[in-house]
């Protein structure tokens, strides 16, 4: 493999309560209550804009994407999980060998913005958010285009990613899929195991083993 491009939120860093504490609040004066934590997850939600247009409506998107991003920010430092053991050792080993690296994830350029300044990630060659395509995963499309920034050969890169959409949009792409497990509930760690297998995916349980994998 001569490039890895990843995903950020679950597979980076930890987002989960973040980002359902900050749909709950944003939406809820456009429906009334504070969804739960089941009802926001069955949107199954990969982009931003799209889970809050879906609920509050397209005539509301504005306000609620930016009341959104308000508590986003205002509730970062408490609720960020942050970045996930042994992941800064995995980046700076990646640079080290020279290895070409990326982001391709659902998050929007504002959220980027307020998380960068507060979890320090380092550069990466390509970052594509979810401002700069027309279709979340499991489209292609964002791996696609961070394909061609890069110049990279899809049969000889890999796309790390915690979902089941990022397996599928992976292969879509013609790029190695990997499931990364360190960020799964023990609950749930099994199932998406083996979903992500059937899906060709390589299964990573901490981040040192995508070093192996890239031999």
């Amino acid at each position: 493999m001569t490039a890895v491009l990843f995903d950020l939120d679950g597979t980076l860093i930890g987002t989960r309560r973040l980002y359902l504490e900050c749909y709950r609040r944003a939406l809820e004066p456009y429906v009334g209550r504070a969804l739960s934590d089941d009802e926001l997850l069955a949107y199954k939600p990969r982009s931003e804009i799209r889970l809050l247009k879906a609920i509050a409506g397209d005539d509301a998107i504005a306000t609620c994407l930016a009341d959104f991003h308000r508590h986003y920010e205002a509730l970062h430092d408490e609720l960020f999980q942050g970045i996930y053991p042994g992941i800064p050792e995995l980046l700076a080993s990646l640079r080290q060998r020279r290895t070409p690296i990326g982001l391709v994830t659902g998050k929007s350029r504002r959220s980027w913005e307020i998380t960068t300044t507060r979890a320090q990630l380092g550069p990466f060659d390509v970052i594509v958010l979810d401002d700069d395509v027309s279709a979340p995963k499991p489209d292609p499309e964002g791996i696609l285009l961070a394909l061609a920034r890069l110049r990279a050969d899809p049969a000889t890169t890999l796309y790390v990613g915690d979902s089941i959409s990022d397996m599928v949009a992976a292969r879509a792409a013609g790029v190695r899929p990997a499931a990364v497990l360190w960020s799964k509930r023990e609950s749930e760690r099994e199932s998406f195991a083996l979903r992500a297998q059937a899906e060709g995916a390589i299964l990573l349980h901490e981040p040192g083993e995508l070093l192996t994998a890239l031999g």
